[in-house]
């Protein structure tokens, strides 16, 4: 190699390799950004949620972007945060070109600061860069610091998702509608659409996903999933709320083999893989339900399957939950795979035949028994495990949690002679020692033993009509008072309250008093004469609240904190014959109805339509102890008929608000306290006030430095849909039971119970 060749070539080299690095440079690809857009509304969910920013932009009284460009999704987002101070239209436009841009490194250190002093540090760049946009995983690397700050309660959460569909796939889908395993959610903003049958991490809070973070795997396995007939070349899968339909191809079978059966369902990059059938089947009456065991009669206690489903097939196909599964009925059909089950399958309608009540111990105090004693006068049959013994008449029989007869569990009696009754000599009522109707169920459990009462639903209402009302109260009121109880049983089988221990309720106040006094001619009449008969509003039964005593008005649904809405027909109103509604927010207003003793009610005639009584912060402080000495009490809401719905308790140490008409009852009552009732009876024993229908007098500090109140009530209960003693001065009066619950439960109505919807 010649010098002039050797040193052209020394020179050469290192200027190609700077020209290569330029070249490089120049052209590397810009990071994957983020819009501003997605990165806005990202920083309003770390602050507020959807539903808020929807409900800002509608009251919102300075418009910040264009008329035309309204309806676009960051809009609201966006719109919130210029509002609130954490963006400057001056600095940001609000216009589609800023939304739909890229964040740059300015952009991102405004936003972090604004949102937490300080966190913009990370984007502070010279400059040149600024101008730069962002990736999408600087982003999101620094919304993970700021949620530490901003979103202390942890509502921003990370799930792993599987994604069936988009308004892609999904033809009847809402705009922005993803649906996945985990339950629908909204996605605006956010590309999607590629992922469908994949596996995701996402970011979301509420039913609004903010990130999608990673696309774990295209390989997914759609467990127990439900399949319908297609048409020759297709079929259906359920899958959450929707429905997809998917190609069959020769290989795995004729449609027929798939229709209506359970199915898992692999896939790859959204193509079907693998039909895996699972058509073994069983049935049988559910004796209790827990979340990770179904207990079935015949069958003993089978395990679920992590993915278990629950559908119902009759009527309109949909996916229910678990808590749809009744214990006592025979309603349903199980699908077992591997030893487990995998799906419940709801098969017929629920009818409210029968009932299966908790047997509490004496004075209600448990449901749990250190041993039980049982009699009849016919004798009694005793079935455990495979074996089934007979006891003699009258004699009695005994069984602790020792017993070798519960090994499996447990011991099922019925009297030997039909129409005899099973005596639980070990507890008592306020008539004496309580016999029931159809069968008890002994089972065994680790806090002691549990007694389950199995019997027909009209059996039961004639032990719990004369436990709730005076069988010397008029029949439409009796009557009234059935249609109520069977409503509202009704409703609690369905509840499912105590599945896990194979009942519907217990016999306790909690639910409905049962057996606690003995039933009579005139409340089995009550009972047979609306036999099947319930209170239905918009096709489905109601919430049928009742109480013993009004105050003159009655209160809506919102009284336990929830959404009056949800329960049109209880409204609230005066127990007068042309009804009405008194406003009695105020507490001036409320005090001069209180304590007008003659105010015309249906009820006006009884003890506790008006009663009164005293109490010292003194007292009060036993069960109020948050604040000290206690200096005085206020009330500062009141609901629908002047209840109260909070209380402002200032004290030496503090101030605290007590919310709820169950809590203003608890912590306003103690141990020493006398009511005087309006006919000057007094009682005493209260664990709670009668009602939270309260006036509260602070009559000053006496030489003791003891304050005292003088409260002013009316009623007794809740004061939620029908008034007992209301609907007994009714009665009285002439009128019948169906006009006596049409005026309590506004625009509901009476009807057979297989004239309405479960």
């Amino acid at each position: 190699m010649s010098k002039k060749t050797f040193i052209g070539f020394v020179v050469g080299i290192p200027l190609l390799v700077l020209f290569l690095i330029v070249i490089i440079l120049v052209n590397e690809p810009e990071p994957e950004g983020i819009s501003r857009g997605l990165a806005y509304k990202s920083a309003a969910l770390l602050l507020t949620d959807r539903e808020s920013c929807e409900k800002a932009l509608a009251e919102q009284k300075q418009e910040y972007f264009p008329e035309a460009e309204k309806n676009n999704w960051y809009v609201k987002y966006m719109s919130y945060l210029y509002a609130e101070g954490y963006l400057d239209p001056g600095e940001v436009p609000a216009k589609k070109e800023t939304a739909e841009g890229f964040l740059t490194y300015k952009d991102g250190e405004r936003l972090a600061e604004a949102l937490v002093p300080g966190a913009g540090k990370s984007f502070h760049v010279g400059k040149k860069k600024q101008n730069k946009q962002i990736s999408a995983d600087e982003w999101w690397n620094l919304y993970a610091e700021l949620r530490k700050t901003l979103d202390g309660e942890g509502k921003i959460k990370e799930l792993d998702v599987l994604l069936y569909g988009t308004p892609t796939n999904i033809k009847t889908a809402s705009p922005w509608t993803a649906y996945t395993n985990e339950g629908e959610y909204q996605f605006e903003g956010i590309s999607l659409d590629s992922y469908i049958d994949w596996e995701l991490k996402i970011l979301v809070k509420g039913n609004e996903i903010i990130a999608m973070r990673e696309a774990v795997t295209d390989s997914v396995t759609y467990k127990n999933v439900w399949l319908t007939t297609g048409d020759k070349d297709t079929f259906f899968v359920n899958l959450g709320s929707v429905q997809r339909s998917f190609p069959l191809e020769a290989s795995m079978g004729q449609t027929e083999e798939f229709a209506n059966n359970l199915a898992d369902l692999t896939l790859k990059k959204g193509k079907l893989q693998k039909v895996t059938m699972k058509k073994k089947k069983i049935s049988g009456k559910v004796l209790s339900v827990r979340d990770d065991s179904i207990e079935i009669e015949g069958y003993g206690s089978l395990k679920l399957d992590k993915d278990f489903k629950v559908y119902r097939l009759y009527g309109q196909f949909e996916e229910r939950s678990i808590s749809d599964i009744l214990v006592g009925y025979d309603i349903q059909d199980f699908v077992v795979a591997h030893g487990k089950l995998c799906a419940a399958l709801l098969v017929r309608e629920f009818d409210a035949k029968s009932i299966r009540v908790l047997l509490m111990n004496t004075n209600f105090q448990s449901i749990f028994h250190p041993s039980v004693t049982l009699s009849a006068e016919s004798g009694l049959t005793l079935s455990y495990g495979d074996e089934t013994v007979q006891v003699p008449a009258k004699a009695e029989v005994v069984i602790d949690p020792s017993d070798e007869r519960l090994k499996d569990g447990r011991i099922v009696v019925s009297p030997l002679e039909k129409g005899d009754s099973i005596s639980v000599n070990s507890i008592s009522r306020s008539y004496g020692t309580p016999s029931y109707d159809g069968s008890i169920e002994i089972r065994k459990d680790n806090e002691g033993l549990l007694l389950i009462n199995e019997l027909y639903l009209e059996e039961y209402l004639t032990k719990v009509v004369p436990s709730e009302m005076p069988d010397s109260y008029e029949k439409e009121a009796l009557k009234a008072q059935a249609v109520c109880a069977r409503t509202y049983a009704y409703r609690q089988i369905q509840s499912n309250t105590y599945s896990k221990y194979g009942a519907h309720v217990d016999d306790s106040t909690r639910f409905q008093v049962y057996n606690n006094l003995p039933t009579a001619s005139k409340t089995q009449e009550a009972v047979r004469e609306t036999y099947g008969k319930l209170l239905f509003y918009g096709g489905a039964p109601i919430e049928a609240f009742y109480f013993s005593t009004s105050c003159g008005h009655t209160t809506d649904g919102s009284v336990w904190g929830g959404d009056p809405s949800k329960y049109p027909y209880l409204d609230g109103s005066l127990l007068q014959d042309n009804k009405g509604v008194l406003n009695l927010s105020t507490n001036s207003d409320f005090e001069e109805f209180i304590k007008n003793k003659d105010y015309p009610s249906y009820d006006s005639s009884f003890p506790m339509y008006r009663w009164e009584t005293t109490v010292t912060n003194r007292q009060l402080e036993e069960e109020i102890t948050e604040v000290g000495s206690i200096l005085n009490i206020t009330v500062t809401e009141r609901g629908v008929g002047g209840i109260v719905k909070k209380l402002r308790v200032e004290g030496s140490d503090g101030v605290m608000t007590i919310s709820g008409e169950g809590q203003v009852r608890a912590k306003m009552a103690n141990k020493y306290m006398v009511l005087t009732r309006k006919d000057g009876t007094v009682m005493k024993n209260f664990e709670s006030l009668p009602s939270a229908y309260i006036a509260i007098d602070n009559q000053g500090v006496d030489d003791k430095n003891i304050t005292t109140f003088h409260i002013y009530g009316g009623g007794f209960g809740h004061g939620v849909g029908m008034s007992q003693n209301g609907a007994q001065a009714m009665a009285k009066e002439g009128k019948g039971y169906e006009d006596i619950l049409k005026f309590f439960y506004n625009g509901a109505e009476v009807q057979e119970a297989n004239q309405g919807k479960s």
